[in-house]
């Protein structure tokens, strides 16, 4: 059997059991989505984001890249946004990274990872020379990657923030607020590291005054 077919089975036995569970499972699924939460989160494959939170197919929206990163050209992660914040009228939109992320230690070498790559990580290196005194204050490796791994997801938040999307929904309905998170692989567990309640004041450079 091949490793994709073993996944087809596996989705059919998956598929069973909750119909075995509840028959209106999957009938109030196709008819129901009213997420109070956007995810932005890492593409890595440990980082699933029902799994950590415990929670159900229905109940978190998510968008995952690499690195979690919220990029103002990104009409990929900005379609996501508008329709999370403006149809689904999400409450909260988590930015959640993890702490042993690769996209984060590829980006604290000069190594050459080819054009797309080295474009992407580009923005994370943006981040380490935001915050260049800090870092390298910490003499451990470590715990310099750590705390990169917080600092590109206070970033990420604060450019959430900056969008015309998330500041006319602040403006007109005081919603979402905007949590920054790290996700331990070691210990499974959530830590909040980073937060912006809407209608938070930002820097007037990037406030939009027509909306």
């Amino acid at each position: 059997m091949r490793t994709y077919e073993k996944l087809l089975l596996e989705n059919k036995a998956w598929a069973h059991e909750m119909v075995d569970e509840d028959p209106q499972y999957f009938n109030r699924l196709a008819h129901l989505q009213t997420p109070e939460f956007l995810w932005i989160g890492c593409s890595d494959s440990r980082v699933p984001a029902n799994e950590i939170t415990n929670t159900q197919p229905g109940e978190i929206f998510v968008h995952r890249n690499i690195a979690n990163l919220v990029i103002h050209t990104d009409v990929n992660l900005l379609s996501v946004l508008e329709y999370a914040v403006v149809h689904l009228k999400v409450k909260h939109v988590i930015v959640c990274g993890h702490y042993g992320c690769g996209g984060i230690k590829a980006a604290m070498t000069n190594h050459d990872y080819k054009q797309v790559l080295n474009m992407w990580l580009r923005n994370i290196k943006d981040v380490y020379n935001l915050h260049k005194t800090e870092l390298e204050s910490h003499t451990d490796e470590e715990s310099k990657f750590d705390r990169l791994v917080e600092l590109n997801v206070q970033e990420q938040v604060l450019h959430l923030a900056k969008t015309s999307i998330i500041q006319k929904a602040w403006q007109k309905e005081q919603r979402p607020d905007l949590h920054g998170w790290v996700y331990g692989l070691k210990d499974g567990i959530i830590k909040p590291v980073f937060e912006l309640n809407a209608g938070t004041p930002l820097d007037p450079l990037y406030v939009y005054d027509d909306l």
